[in-house]
Protein backbone atom coordinates (compact mmCIF):
# COMPACT_ATOMS: atom_id res chain seq x y z
CA UNK A 1 0.00 0.00 0.00
CA UNK A 2 2.83 2.42 0.82
CA UNK A 3 4.37 1.82 -2.61
CA UNK A 4 1.08 2.59 -4.32
CA UNK A 5 0.63 5.83 -2.32
CA UNK A 6 4.21 6.81 -3.13
CA UNK A 7 3.65 6.12 -6.83
CA UNK A 8 0.41 8.13 -6.88
CA UNK A 9 2.02 10.99 -5.02
CA UNK A 10 4.91 11.14 -7.50
CA UNK A 11 2.48 10.84 -10.41
CA UNK A 12 0.37 13.76 -9.13
CA UNK A 13 3.46 15.84 -8.48
CA UNK A 14 4.77 15.21 -12.01
CA UNK A 15 1.37 15.86 -13.55
CA UNK A 16 0.99 19.10 -11.61
CA UNK A 17 4.43 20.23 -12.76
CA UNK A 18 3.61 19.30 -16.35
CA UNK A 19 0.40 21.39 -16.27
CA UNK A 20 2.18 24.36 -14.67
CA UNK A 21 4.72 24.36 -17.48
CA UNK A 22 2.13 23.92 -20.22
CA UNK A 23 -0.04 26.75 -18.89
CA UNK A 24 2.73 29.17 -17.95
CA UNK A 25 3.01 31.19 -21.12
CA UNK A 26 6.19 32.99 -22.21
CA UNK A 27 4.40 36.33 -21.85
CA UNK A 28 4.31 35.76 -18.08
CA UNK A 29 8.05 36.37 -17.94
CA UNK A 30 7.35 39.86 -19.26
CA UNK A 31 4.49 40.31 -16.82
CA UNK A 32 6.66 39.43 -13.82
CA UNK A 33 9.62 41.34 -15.24
CA UNK A 34 8.32 44.15 -17.47
CA UNK A 35 10.67 46.29 -19.55
CA UNK A 36 11.05 48.81 -16.72
CA UNK A 37 12.10 46.06 -14.30
CA UNK A 38 14.57 44.65 -16.82
CA UNK A 39 16.05 48.13 -17.34
CA UNK A 40 16.40 48.54 -13.56
CA UNK A 41 18.05 45.13 -13.25
CA UNK A 42 20.44 45.95 -16.09
CA UNK A 43 21.29 49.31 -14.48
CA UNK A 44 21.90 47.63 -11.11
CA UNK A 45 24.23 45.09 -12.68
CA UNK A 46 26.11 47.76 -14.64
CA UNK A 47 26.46 50.00 -11.58
CA UNK A 48 27.61 47.14 -9.37
CA UNK A 49 30.25 46.09 -11.87
CA UNK A 50 31.94 49.49 -11.52
CA UNK A 51 32.83 48.45 -7.95
CA UNK A 52 34.27 44.97 -8.56
CA UNK A 53 35.77 42.71 -11.21
CA UNK A 54 32.97 40.14 -11.05
CA UNK A 55 30.31 39.52 -13.67
CA UNK A 56 26.60 39.10 -12.96
CA UNK A 57 23.94 37.80 -15.35
CA UNK A 58 20.19 37.50 -14.88
CA UNK A 59 17.95 35.17 -16.89
CA UNK A 60 14.26 34.40 -16.55
CA UNK A 61 12.40 31.60 -18.26
CA UNK A 62 8.65 31.02 -18.22
CA UNK A 63 8.64 27.26 -18.71
CA UNK A 64 10.51 24.23 -19.92
CA UNK A 65 9.77 22.31 -23.10
CA UNK A 66 7.75 19.10 -23.04
CA UNK A 67 10.91 17.13 -23.82
CA UNK A 68 12.72 18.70 -20.86
CA UNK A 69 9.76 17.89 -18.63
CA UNK A 70 9.70 14.28 -19.81
CA UNK A 71 13.38 14.09 -18.96
CA UNK A 72 12.47 15.52 -15.50
CA UNK A 73 14.90 18.39 -15.88
CA UNK A 74 15.10 20.45 -12.70
CA UNK A 75 15.48 24.20 -12.44
CA UNK A 76 19.03 23.64 -11.22
CA UNK A 77 19.95 21.51 -14.24
CA UNK A 78 18.44 24.10 -16.57
CA UNK A 79 20.30 26.87 -14.73
CA UNK A 80 23.57 25.01 -15.30
CA UNK A 81 22.79 24.84 -19.04
CA UNK A 82 22.01 28.57 -19.11
CA UNK A 83 25.19 29.28 -17.13
CA UNK A 84 27.11 27.49 -19.87
CA UNK A 85 25.15 28.92 -22.80
CA UNK A 86 25.60 32.49 -21.56
CA UNK A 87 29.29 31.74 -20.96
CA UNK A 88 29.10 32.94 -17.36
CA UNK A 89 31.97 30.55 -16.65
CA UNK A 90 34.13 32.30 -19.24
CA UNK A 91 35.54 35.17 -17.19
CA UNK A 92 39.24 35.78 -16.65
CA UNK A 93 39.03 35.35 -12.87
CA UNK A 94 36.26 32.70 -12.87
CA UNK A 95 33.98 35.01 -10.91
CA UNK A 96 30.80 35.05 -12.96
CA UNK A 97 27.43 34.63 -11.27
CA UNK A 98 24.06 33.75 -12.76
CA UNK A 99 20.68 34.42 -11.19
CA UNK A 100 18.25 32.13 -13.02
CA UNK A 101 14.48 32.25 -12.48
CA UNK A 102 12.11 29.51 -13.73
CA UNK A 103 8.57 30.87 -13.36
CA UNK A 104 6.57 27.66 -13.89
CA UNK A 105 8.42 25.94 -11.04
CA UNK A 106 8.43 29.03 -8.82
CA UNK A 107 12.13 28.33 -8.47
CA UNK A 108 15.39 30.16 -8.95
CA UNK A 109 19.07 29.38 -8.70
CA UNK A 110 22.16 31.41 -7.95
CA UNK A 111 25.12 29.78 -9.69
CA UNK A 112 28.63 31.02 -9.03
CA UNK A 113 31.80 30.15 -10.87
CA UNK A 114 34.58 28.46 -8.94
CA UNK A 115 36.69 31.60 -8.49
CA UNK A 116 34.17 33.43 -6.32
CA UNK A 117 32.62 30.28 -4.87
CA UNK A 118 35.90 29.23 -3.24
CA UNK A 119 35.88 32.48 -1.24
CA UNK A 120 32.20 32.65 -0.44
CA UNK A 121 30.87 29.10 -0.12
CA UNK A 122 27.40 27.63 -0.38
CA UNK A 123 26.05 29.13 2.86
CA UNK A 124 26.41 32.69 1.57
CA UNK A 125 24.55 31.87 -1.66
CA UNK A 126 21.80 30.16 0.33
CA UNK A 127 21.43 33.18 2.63
CA UNK A 128 21.09 35.51 -0.36
CA UNK A 129 18.62 33.09 -1.91
CA UNK A 130 16.45 33.01 1.22
CA UNK A 131 16.28 36.79 1.33
CA UNK A 132 15.35 36.91 -2.35
CA UNK A 133 12.76 34.17 -1.88
CA UNK A 134 11.00 36.18 0.83
CA UNK A 135 10.51 39.02 -1.63
CA UNK A 136 9.39 36.67 -4.42
CA UNK A 137 6.75 35.14 -2.14
CA UNK A 138 5.34 38.62 -1.64
CA UNK A 139 5.16 39.12 -5.41
CA UNK A 140 8.11 41.54 -5.37
CA UNK A 141 10.07 39.97 -8.20
CA UNK A 142 12.07 43.00 -9.29
CA UNK A 143 12.85 43.92 -5.68
CA UNK A 144 14.01 40.36 -4.99
CA UNK A 145 16.40 40.33 -7.93
CA UNK A 146 17.71 43.80 -7.11
CA UNK A 147 18.33 42.69 -3.53
CA UNK A 148 20.21 39.64 -4.79
CA UNK A 149 22.35 41.79 -7.07
CA UNK A 150 23.16 44.12 -4.18
CA UNK A 151 24.19 41.26 -1.88
CA UNK A 152 26.16 39.45 -4.58
CA UNK A 153 27.90 42.71 -5.47
CA UNK A 154 28.96 43.18 -1.85
CA UNK A 155 30.64 39.76 -1.91
CA UNK A 156 32.30 40.43 -5.25
CA UNK A 157 33.50 43.82 -4.03
CA UNK A 158 35.01 42.17 -0.97
CA UNK A 159 36.91 39.53 -2.96
CA UNK A 160 37.41 41.25 -6.34
CA UNK A 161 37.46 44.99 -5.67
CA UNK A 162 37.82 47.27 -8.67
CA UNK A 163 41.03 49.23 -8.47
CA UNK A 164 41.21 50.44 -12.04
CA UNK A 165 39.28 50.06 -15.28
CA UNK A 166 36.88 47.14 -15.22
CA UNK A 167 36.61 45.32 -18.54
CA UNK A 168 33.00 44.23 -18.85
CA UNK A 169 33.44 40.62 -19.94
CA UNK A 170 29.74 39.69 -20.08
CA UNK A 171 26.64 41.58 -21.12
CA UNK A 172 24.70 43.29 -18.33
CA UNK A 173 21.45 42.92 -20.27
CA UNK A 174 18.98 40.59 -18.51
CA UNK A 175 17.61 37.90 -20.75
CA UNK A 176 14.20 36.29 -21.19
CA UNK A 177 14.65 32.75 -22.50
Amino acid sequence: MATQVSFLSKYRKNLTRFYRHIFTLPIEAHQHFPKSAMRNIQAAIAQSETEHFGEIRFAVEANLSILELLRKKSAKCRAIEVFSNLRVWDTEQNNGILIYFLLADHDFEILADRGIHKYVGQQAWEAIGKAMEQRFRQGEFETGVLHGIKEISALLKQHYPANDKNNNELSDVPIVL
